[in-house]
């Protein structure tokens, strides 16, 4: 079976969706996505707290750990700005390669971060300092088919086309395996404007949070290989949770909802319960 690197080069368009545990990722491989992305606003929300750095990295790692556990294609997880410097990289290179997961993205902006699309003010790490951590995580990994994603915030910031391509220049010498263009436009208009001037050979990846309209047949045209649904499993799963909630206390039971949530049965499916064994004693006392 091809590894994600593989089928990366081989030029296929990866679709990609957020998870935040095992059983939205299992979800999403049921569906048919190529790769699940370990989010750090999803694993964040999951716990009620915001997507700052206030999670740990043992508590990302713990849920990328149960999320590909849960599922057969690749996990790539969402690694913030490396959780501190250039030794906290390495650290954490060697604690994601050791669960199996398929690559990690890091961002460039410095510990702890703040998500992107809060506050006008976001800051960027120092370019040399992170195409240190790029250089760094290469050095680190064991197996060269993880890949390392390099996640340039410049857009993010406010810069311009120059500053963004003068990184991604600067991480792609660094040994990075792509590169992750983000912008927070309403349109994908930075998007394009960085596809049409950039030179280099790395596959682009993009994640199209606030400009939903883009569709894939325009991404292959544009050559960009990944695509991260990055945050629509906990936003949906939010908005029915609320809705049956509601409908319960209004109604006073749950006949309503009934029609509309999933049965037992497809639970106890997605949990295994069919490969649960009974011992010898159990079937002796039956």
């Amino acid at each position: 079976m091809n590894t994600l690197k593989e089928k990366v080069s081989n030029g296929k368009m990866i679709k990609i969706i957020g998870a935040h545990n095992g059983l939205s990722a299992k979800l999403a491989e049921s569906t048919g996505f190529d790769a699940i992305w370990a989010s750090g606003l999803e694993i964040s929300a999951s716990h009620a707290v915001p997507d700052a750095n206030i999670l740990t990295m043992t508590d990302n790692l713990e849920a990328a750990r149960d999320i590909n556990k849960a599922v057969s294609i690749p996990v790539i997880c969402d690694c913030d700005s490396g959780y501190g410097d250039i030794n906290n990289v390495a650290h954490m290179i060697k604690e994601y390669e050791s669960i199996g997961v398929s690559g990690v993205c890091i961002e460039d902006k410095p510990f702890p971060k703040l998500n992107s699309f809060l506050g006008e003010k976001q800051k960027l790490e120092n370019i040399e300092l992170f195409a240190e951590k790029i250089k760094v995580a290469q050095e680190t990994k064991v197996n060269q088919d993880f890949l390392v994603i390099a996640r340039i915030e410049a857009f993010i910031a406010g810069q311009g086309l120059e500053e963004v391509l003068k990184r991604a220049e600067a991480y792609e010498k660094a040994g990075a395996d792509a590169l992750l263009i983000h912008s927070k436009k309403k349109d994908a208009s930075e998007i394009y404007e960085f596809c049409n001037f950039y030179n280099g050979d790395l596959p682009i990846v993009i994640v199209p949070t606030t400009y939903p309209d883009i569709d894939l047949n325009t991404l292959n045209q544009l050559g960009i290989r990944m695509v991260i649904y990055a945050n629509h499993g906990i936003r949906s799963s939010v908005n029915a949770m609320k809705k049956t909630f509601s409908n319960i206390l209004e109604n006073g039971n749950t006949m309503e909802v009934e029609n509309s949530i999933s049965p037992m049965a497809e639970i106890f499916d997605l949990q295994g319960t069919k490969n649960l064994r009974t011992s010898s004693a159990q079937k002796q006392n039956v």
